[in-house]
């Protein structure tokens, strides 16, 4: 609500027109992310989403979605990285949502899945390019997997938006002693 109201001021009532076109992910792509947690014990994945490949757009799979999110949120308060994940991953068949990709990112994080959590901040950023969330969760991920140079350019893009993020700036300073 903070962006739409952020969109508001800056380009009024019509902010939604400009927007770019959502992209659409194919479907090779869904499904080779969505492999670890299909195999992973507990997970109940409804058989219609499983059989297709398409994230549901109805109204009740938007829905299905917010409640799956919600879960993966109390899941993540309670310090239960791995089920989170799994209810994250539900979650973004029904509907891709940033913010659920950076909630994802943040387990994989959590669980040492550097990979991982870069992958979900990319597809983040692809949704929303100044995403601070993403560029910060990257940017902690490259780190991680040592990759310093890229780790410090998404440091700096997320200051060019916020430039007093606190953590931000802490973790610039970490990267340029490395």
């Amino acid at each position: 609500s903070r962006m739409a109201k952020a969109l508001l001021e800056r380009d009024g009532v019509n902010w939604r027109q400009n927007l770019p076109p959502i992209p659409t992910v194919p479907i090779s792509a869904q499904k080779r992310w969505s492999v670890p947690s299909a195999g992973a014990p507990g997970a109940n994945t409804p058989p219609a989403t499983a059989l297709q490949g398409e994230p549901d757009q109805t109204a009740a799979g938007t829905e299905r979605a917010r409640t799956l999110k919600e879960e993966g949120n109390e899941l993540v308060k309670k310090g239960n990285h791995k089920k989170a994940v799994e209810k994250y991953s539900e979650s973004l068949k029904l509907n891709q949502e940033c913010a659920t990709y950076t909630n994802r990112a943040l387990c994989y994080l959590a669980l040492k899945q550097y990979e991982d959590a870069v992958q979900d901040c990319t597809e983040a950023l692809r949704l929303d390019p100044k995403n601070v969330k993403a560029l910060y969760r990257r940017a902690q991920a490259l780190k991680e997997l040592k990759d310093y140079k890229s780790s410090i350019a998404d440091i700096k893009s997320l200051l060019k938006t916020e430039p007093k993020n606190t953590a931000a700036l802490r973790l610039l300073q970490e990267l340029n002693r490395a």
